[in-house]
């Protein structure tokens, strides 16, 4: 099974920030300059004085880990880097994933949009990206592995062919499509990829409804499905809408809708991590739309309800982790002390994760900025003024670290490649829709909105 890992460029620089900048932009990259000494010299970072400058700086240190841990020859993005910059152990330092890479296509679109690199240089890389996937990465019918070594492109870890890290590839694919379709060598070699990718034979369960998560050489299809609501919507809306190789709408009302009532919220939800709510609608715009069928779900205020809900359940915990508050809060798949947590809250069960442990996770609020951006771009800066001078190493060139707990002083050395993607993506839809712009302009996700009456 795939696990769900797959934030956050300047302020007064860090040392961190120092040495990277010591290292000098890779070509392209439109470096920003210095923020003014007086605002400095008077002890504020630009980055708190406003929300608007926050999301900004946030952005481009997040654009920034896609730019500059993206392999040159074959586009793939690293599934982790280091905070300090320092060469990571050799177990995971040359891997990728394909996930991280389908932010990172997007990130290209945005960096560029926004004047952060060049776009002649994002174009180029994205067809770097998009040549490889067509023409030389191993998988199985158009399906991809999870983890590649960033290099090569040999697959790493004896990993899976993941549905769902195929899905968010694929995002990527088709929103570069359409950023850089003045560029026709990009929408073809995007059409090349998705139009390849088999999705029927993925199908099992009783009635062929239901997609498995993976498959593998050695042992064949997982026996993990997606038969309830989870991060799996962009990969159903995928292969029902598929120009080639589609499977029935009906699909789409196959796997199951669990509902959670907590604190007068009421939404559906399978699991608990809040980046399940958050993955898909990076991509897929769903403001307005509700099912025809069904339960006549509206899935974007569905999101607002889950990350509101998560948001009091953070609080509620304040007595057993006194850091914990309106104001400090977020749980969602990331690394612990311990190794990496699928957290989150609350729960659909309604029993409490034992492994919560005090540790916040700032991409949980900033991947629901583009659905609560009243209350999570607030609970960002003050998350960031309250921790950052005791905890210097929560924050860096790439913006958050991973995850950090202020009761025990554990920061994570780790930004990860998911986490950094679903930052960017929500911040650019909140400020612009821009993704969702792009991504809604390939007939696919309006052909499988068509078809399951999404309206």
């Amino acid at each position: 099974m795939s696990d769900r890992r797959d934030f956050l460029c300047l302020t007064a620089l860090t040392a961190a920030g120092a040495a990277l900048d010591r290292r000098g932009p890779q070509r392209g990259y439109a470096a920003r300059p210095a923020y003014a000494p007086a605002a400095m010299a008077a002890g504020r970072d630009l980055v708190l004085t406003t929300d608007a400058a926050f999301l900004d700086d946030v952005s481009h240190r997040a654009f920034r880990y896609f730019w500059e841990q993206a392999d040159a020859h074959t586009g793939l993005v690293r599934d982790r880097a280091r905070m300090d910059l320092k060469p990571d152990n050799p177990h995971h330092a040359d891997v990728a994933s394909i996930s991280a890479t389908g932010f990172g296509l997007t990130a290209l679109a945005i960096g560029a949009r926004r004047g952060w690199v060049s776009a002649a240089a994002a174009r180029r890389r994205a067809r770097t990206t998009l040549d490889f996937f067509a023409h030389s990465a191993p998988g199985q019918r158009g399906w991809f592995y999870h983890f590649l070594h960033r290099a090569s492109g040999r697959r790493a870890w004896n990993c899976e062919v993941s549905t769902i890290d195929t899905a968010l590839l694929l995002g990527g694919v088709l929103t570069a499509a359409q950023a850089f379709r003045d560029d026709p060598a990009i929408p073809r070699l995007a059409a090349a990829i998705y139009e390849r990718v088999d999705f029927p034979w993925m199908l099992t369960g009783p009635l062929h409804r239901w997609l498995s998560m993976g498959w593998k050489p050695e042992t064949g299809f997982l026996h993990a499905v997606w038969n309830s609501y989870d991060e799996e919507a962009i990969l159903y809306l995928l292969a029902i809408g598929a120009p080639r190789h589609a499977i029935p709408w009906q699909c789409w009302y196959a796997f199951h809708r669990p509902w959670v009532h907590y604190a007068g919220y009421r939404y559906v939800a399978g699991a608990s991590p809040l980046f399940t709510h958050q993955y898909s609608q990076a991509w897929v715009d769903f403001r307005g739309k509700r099912e025809r069928h069904g339960q006549r779900i509206n899935y974007f205020q569905n999101s607002i309800a889950a990350t509101r809900a998560q948001r009091v359940f953070c609080a509620r915990l304040h007595s057993r982790f006194p850091d914990y508050s309106l104001d400090h809060w977020g749980l969602t798949a990331s690394d612990g002390p311990h190794g990496y947590m699928a957290w989150g809250g609350p729960p659909p069960d309604g029993k409490v994760d034992p492994s919560i442990d005090g540790t916040l996770v700032p991409c949980a609020p900033a991947g629901s900025v583009m659905f609560t951006p009243e209350i999570c771009v607030r609970d960002l800066r003050a998350m960031l003024a309250a921790w950052r001078r005791r905890y210097p190493a929560m924050w860096g060139v790439y913006g958050f670290a991973d995850a950090f707990n202020p009761l025990t002083g554990w920061v994570s050395p780790y930004v990860l490649g998911i986490d950094q993607g679903i930052t960017l993506l929500s911040a650019e839809n909140h400020r612009a829709g821009s993704v969702w712009h792009w991504f809604m302009r390939n007939p696919a996700p309006r052909r499988a909105f068509h078809w399951i009456g999404m309206e």
